[in-house]
């Protein structure tokens, strides 16, 4: 019975592998070992891609039982990758979730990777479950006693940040990097600062105005999230919003961007100004199952009408899947949500799939139009990308209009909708509210 009460403790129930605890035990007696003999020790931590996609679609029994074939195929590389002169073997462990880790003993940096390569040729081969053939892929973070840190618990939160260096690269390996740690102590501060500024209220939203060119009339603004921190001031979007996309909190900032917009343009609409707002949609968003329900939900609450909200996604966000990008928009279009592909012309797009995507709008990234005026190269990507998005039966949003020079090209060019600071910063609710004003 002890025994058995002691395997429960320390091994994973579904694959039978060592559980975080027993890794760490032995991570800590690794380095022990390594810092008295003069040894290099390897982490490796392997992140299953899109195994929450699996889960959803098949449910947590088919994905329980993949985790326990994918366990042999692991434990056979990390097997293979012991040799005479290491008395010590590896250890493969389950982290929990889709996450696995692998202690290497006596290896370098080059023979850490190649095992890394190993373990993800082995999951190549698709799997059957029951009746499901399934194909997995991962990515994988390395981090190397003593040179990426000198204890266990930073070594695993340093192959963490690796392997999510790996996913964002997609290089599917990633050896860790000092000069690519987002996650440094003050980083893990602000993210607790963003989490208690939701709560709390501590953000707001500026709208910077849309302009049509024929009219000159501003029919939708685009919302934008801001946060004036209490010690560091104003923290740039560009800062906390990819630290809400690594973490949990992306769905809630999404979901309070959604709520206090739509609010808003609510209050406008009944005030006499019919005008509408766009809300800008990570890729994150695009893969929660929930977001159809979730809009749909937010915009009755508040008493919104769906055709008043413009949601944009940047062509990266919707690449990253494409099926369930597809799936996604496919949804908030049957509810009369328009669409905009944003920053259109920076990613790699396939135009097969933009044509299959109900989109209503492309928006020209501002690296293309700021310059337009006098780089010639960029006119001649500006005016390609408006006929193109025109042959697809698509409007034009074009932002980073920032001189008359630009305006004027964007217009003869046939550019729909323009936006920038040569025709408003963005501004507050009160400020949106002068400004339709005095149109």
């Amino acid at each position: 019975m002890e025994a058995a009460i002691r395997q429960q403790a320390l091994h994973d129930p579904v694959t039978g592998l060592p559980n975080r605890i027993l890794l760490q035990d032995r991570l800590e007696q690794a380095i022990l070992r390594a810092r008295r003999d003069g040894l290099a020790v390897a982490l490796l931590i392997l992140d299953l891609d899109r195994f929450k996609d699996i889960n959803d679609t098949f449910g947590h029994a088919v994905g329980d039982q993949l985790l326990h074939q994918i366990a042999p195929r692991l434990q056979e590389v990390v097997r293979r990758s012991d040799s005479a002169v290491r008395l010590v073997p590896a250890t493969l462990a389950r982290l929990g979730g889709d996450e696995f880790a692998i202690i290497l003993h006596h290896v370098d940096e080059q023979e850490a990777s190649t095992v890394a390569e190993r373990l993800l040729v082995a999951l190549r081969t698709p799997i059957l479950v029951g009746e499901q053939r399934l194909t997995v892929s991962a990515s994988v973070g390395v981090v190397l006693f003593p040179q990426h840190g000198k204890d266990a618990g930073g070594l695993l939160q340093r192959a963490d940040i690796a392997m999510y260096l790996a996913k964002r690269r997609r290089n599917s390996v990633a050896v860790y990097d000092a000069e690519q740690d987002e996650y440094s102590p003050g980083r893990h501060a602000l993210v607790g600062d963003l989490r208690d500024a939701l709560v709390q209220h501590g953000l707001h939203l500026d709208y910077q105005p849309q302009v049509t060119c024929l009219t000159g009339r501003t029919t939708r603004v685009e919302a934008l999230a801001r946060w004036r921190h209490p010690q560091r001031g104003l923290v740039p979007p560009a800062d906390f919003i990819p630290l809400a996309e690594r973490t949990e909190l992306i769905g809630p900032l999404t979901t309070w961007v959604l709520e206090q917009a739509l609010r808003q343009c609510a209050q406008w609409h009944t005030a006499g100004s019919a005008v509408d707002v766009a809300v800008n949609l990570s890729a994150q968003s695009l893969a929660d199952p929930q977001l159809t329900a979730t809009i749909e939900q937010v915009v009755r609450t508040v008493g919104a009408d769906f055709h008043w909200l413009d949601v944009e996604i940047t062509e990266s966000a919707i690449m990253a899947d494409v099926e369930r990008s597809m799936r996604a928009l496919h949804g908030l279009h049957d509810l009369g949500i328009r669409m905009t592909v944003d920053d259109f012309g920076t990613g790699y797009s396939s135009l097969t799939y933009l044509r299959r995507l109900p989109l209503d709008a492309v928006k020209i990234d501002r690296s293309f139009v700021v310059e337009m005026a006098v780089n010639k190269e960029d006119a001649i990507i500006v005016r390609s990308v408006i006929d193109l998005a025109h042959n697809l039966g698509l409007a034009v949003v074009a932002e980073g209009v920032e001189d008359h020079a630009a305006f004027d090209m964007l217009v003869s060019m046939g550019c729909e909708v323009v936006q920038g600071y040569y025709l408003s910063r963005p501004l507050s609710s009160d400020g949106i509210a002068v400004w339709l004003a005095t149109e």
